[in-house]
């Protein structure tokens, strides 16, 4: 009989090291340059707006500014918070982004899931007439009235009804449905005597994270981007979003330069009309640059499943 003792028995060594052939390293080498290069061709511009809100307008007029901020300085962002309508322009673009999103998730799910399902009566007829409102619309003049015969205009409603789908997006979740909840399921929850509108709460949206993630995105991003549409219906100033009070602040700090004799004076007004461009962008891209690495995971998970499926 042969004994095995904890001496006699070695473990296996495995080598997980691949060598790697010349070429295969030639075009690591490449393809990490490549990477690189595609980095710093969209990092670069973001540190230079940065930079560029923290120095004086002086460095950003006469160009100095490259990487690093030039006479730090705050004249920028003082200028854009000392507005009496910045607060109520932050409070309403939120306000629109949370309500509008939760408005267009609703919406979407509640026209996705359906479509999703086989067994659906008229579903091709129900999804061309979807498809088409994408190619087709009645006009910027027929919306107008539509909304003012509704009583939408100058209320908040009207930043959240007219648009509360995007076909494209509710494509999108449709084909993730397709693909990830699979009609078996269905049929077994059916059996256990669970029906449609329980199903999708139970077992449908727990499921669909992902999508739900991608989705909230998309229209968040939309309702916090929102310009043309509260340019149109809105006329009170207690409603306007943010985006329609920091084009009011560039508009005031912009200024012919025919219309100022003083060179220096010129120079100076604008020196403080460019720094204040790259202030009203770090102003209004900062919150979602600080959300999206939380849905990052869900966004890329949910965004190929959606884009290459069905």
């Amino acid at each position: 009989m042969i004994k095995l003792t904890q001496n006699s028995y070695k473990k296996p060594i495995i080598n997980n090291h691949l060598k790697l052939s010349a070429v295969d390293r030639f075009f690591l080498i490449i393809n990490d340059l490549l990477l690189l290069t595609a980095l710093l061709v969209v990092l670069y511009p973001i540190i230079y707006i940065v930079s560029s809100s923290f120095s004086s307008p002086t460095a950003v007029s006469s160009g100095r500014v490259v990487l690093f901020p030039v006479g730090f300085s705050l004249k920028g962002y003082k200028a854009v918070f000392e507005h009496k309508l910045i607060v109520s322009g932050y409070t309403n673009t939120i306000f629109y982004t949370f309500f509008g999103t939760l408005v267009n998730l609703v919406m979407t799910i509640l026209a996705a899931y359906p479509l999703s399902r086989k067994n659906m009566p008229g579903k091709k007829i129900i999804v061309v007439l979807f498809s088409f409102t994408m190619i087709f619309s009645g006009g910027l003049i027929p919306s107008y009235m539509l909304n003012s015969n509704l009583g939408l205009i100058n209320t908040r409603l009207v930043l959240m009804i007219p648009n509360a789908i995007s076909v494209f997006n509710m494509i999108i979740a449709r084909t993730f449905f397709e693909s990830d909840i699979p009609e078996e399921l269905v049929e077994a929850a059916q059996i256990d005597g669970c029906d449609h509108m329980r199903f999708l709460f139970k077992v449908v949206l727990p499921l669909s994270k992902p999508i739900l993630a991608v989705l909230a995105l998309y229209y968040a991003v939309g309702h916090w981007n929102a310009y043309f549409d509260a340019f149109i219906y809105l006329s009170k100033k207690e409603f306007f979003p943010l985006q329609i009070i920091l084009r009011e602040i560039l508009v005031l700090n912009t200024i012919k330069q025919t219309l100022i004799v003083d060179p220096v004076l010129a120079a100076a007004r604008q020196g403080m009309s460019d720094l204040l461009k790259y202030s009203l962008i770090v102003v209004s891209s900062v919150p979602f640059i600080a959300i999206y690495p939380f849905v990052s995971k869900y966004f890329i998970k949910g965004a190929l499943v959606g884009a290459i499926k069905g």
